[in-house]
């Protein structure tokens, strides 16, 4: 194996999710989402989770749900 390496993490999942692969969308907005390997931004999870979903990853379409459901990243709408 490979040392954990978080910082490295966002750097590769940074260079496929800039190419439109879903699956490092979604990986790099969990990261974004919980603060590993880069400051906290729940709206920048929020924007990765939505390019991810609307490629049809069911993953990012839980995690996009979940932001909403939370208030996390996105006005809250208790309606």
């Amino acid at each position: 194996g490979v040392p954990q390496d978080e910082t490295e993490a966002v750097r590769l999942y940074r260079l496929g999710a800039d190419q439109g692969h879903a699956g490092a969308q979604c990986s790099l907005g969990f990261c974004y989402g919980n603060g590993a390997g880069v400051l906290q931004d729940k709206a920048e999870a929020v924007r990765l989770y939505r390019l991810s979903a609307d490629q049809g990853n069911a993953t990012a379409q839980r995690n996009l749900g979940l932001c909403y459901a939370k208030g996390d990243g996105v006005p809250q709408d208790k309606t």
